[in-house]
């Protein structure tokens, strides 16, 4: 008889336990839950109404902050008049998706290379080494987004505000790692065309 009830009563902790999950699931969800409102960003405007000048004549405009979605997305648009682009990296933890609104991009995912026009889109998942280049002449514009946000929006920041400007490159790889995310190789550079024979 005393097999019996310590059975029953293992069976019966094992059972509360697996009507609990759900109502402390939904416990989590409801914690993350945000009350707000809404709000716009006009064109060529920055959330913060600090847009960051980076890289040698870039400016990235916030569209929707980390802070916007406690650091579930972030949200930015990239005006680039130079061609190139970012070193090749991936990041540890965070999707990032380009749009192009404007000129031209070739986007490296893994071994696939992507030449997006106007309204093309290209998805890059965490943990794949990616990079892209505005190519050809006048100016390119990306809308860009990283989800979750990490660190993302402050490292642009902290760019803009010359953090990186007399740092060595091992000094600028420590730094990118700390903001989630690891050189792997030079810019993509954009094939030069073949010359007819």
């Amino acid at each position: 008889m005393k097999m019996n009830r310590n059975h029953f009563l293992k069976a019966g902790l094992a059972a509360s336990a697996f009507l609990a999950y759900p109502f402390g699931a939904a416990a989590r969800a409801l914690a993350r839950w945000r009350v707000g409102i809404g709000f716009m960003v006009k064109a060529a405007q920055d959330r913060t109404s600090q847009p960051m000048a980076l890289f040698d004549g870039d400016t990235f405009w916030t569209k929707i902050a980390a802070a916007d979605t406690e650091g579930d997305l972030y949200v930015f648009e990239s005006r680039r008049e130079k061609e190139g682009g970012p070193s090749h990296h991936y990041h540890f933890e965070q999707d990032e998706w380009w749009y192009v609104l404007e000129g031209e991009f070739l986007v490296k995912v893994g071994e696939e290379v992507f030449q997006a026009k106007v309204g093309d889109s290209v998805f890059g998942p965490r943990r794949v080494p990616h990079s892209f280049a505005k190519v050809g002449p006048g100016p390119g514009r990306l809308l860009m987004i990283f989800q979750p946000a990490g660190k993302m929006e402050e490292c642009f920041r902290k760019i803009s505000q010359g953090a990186t400007r007399n740092m060595s490159e091992a000094e600028q790889d420590a730094f990118r790692e700390a903001h989630g995310f690891k050189r792997v190789g030079p810019p993509l550079r954009q094939p030069k065309p073949m010359m007819d024979k």
